[in-house]
């Protein structure tokens, strides 16, 4: 019998009231996800957060009065870092997505995502890693090199293998499925990943996407 999920405490950002809602009324349909604050602007959110100091999760709109949604994540990040951040937005493009990232968000949803999808993309975020529309992953992907092509930092020092599976690290793929389609074993997979993170320096898959930003393995 497998054990049950950790509940995790969410705080929804949104200046629309209506989508506050109805992002919340798609969240109470997981019962191990408690949405406790809302808030329609940055700062309500920061005071939101100083109430309730036991958030997991924040899901923010880029655009907002005030103060704009990357401006919040970044204060997010330096004041309560153990908050995940996610940004939900109706639309995206390069920029905006390096500078989510670039301030520490962990995520990058689009608001025409569903139910289940979301709740399980909170999961991964509160689990330490990335998640991304599928949109969003295909124009991060786009921006790293291709296989055999290397990088544009000499700071990586990358093999072509281990820039292959940085690309299906960046598709959220599993070791198993990458194992299945390099056709490898699942451990020679796990030892890249361990390879790639040592080389570039970093502790989890998220590092390794801010890290990609910074040494401009994702460039403009």
């Amino acid at each position: 019998m497998e054990a049950p999920l950790p509940e995790l405490s969410v705080l929804l950002v949104d200046d629309h009231q209506l989508v506050l809602e109805g992002v919340r009324s798609l969240l109470q349909l997981d019962t191990g996800l408690r949405v406790v604050a809302t808030a329609t602007s940055g700062p309500d959110a920061l005071e939101k957060l100083r109430a309730h100091p036991a958030i997991d999760v924040a899901l923010v709109d880029l655009h907002m009065p005030l103060m704009a949604g990357a401006e919040l994540i970044g204060h997010i990040r330096r004041q309560f870092p153990r908050v995940w951040v996610i940004a939900l937005s109706m639309d995206y493009d390069l920029a905006s997505v390096q500078e989510v990232l670039a301030a520490g968000g962990t995520g990058y949803l689009l608001k025409n995502l569903l139910g289940p999808e979301l709740t399980t993309a909170i999961r991964r975020v509160a689990a330490g890693n990335t998640s991304f529309s599928p949109e969003v992953a295909s124009l991060l992907l786009n921006q790293l090199p291709r296989p055999g092509q290397p990088a544009t930092s000499p700071a990586a020092h990358l093999t072509p293998r281990e820039i292959e599976i940085l690309h299906f690290i960046a598709r959220e793929e599993s070791n198993l499925r990458i194992a299945d389609l390099l056709h490898i074993s699942e451990r020679t997979v796990e030892t890249h990943r361990k390879n790639i993170l040592t080389k570039t320096g970093c502790k989890s898959m998220v590092g390794l996407v801010q890290y990609a930003l910074r040494q401009k393995l994702i460039t403009l």
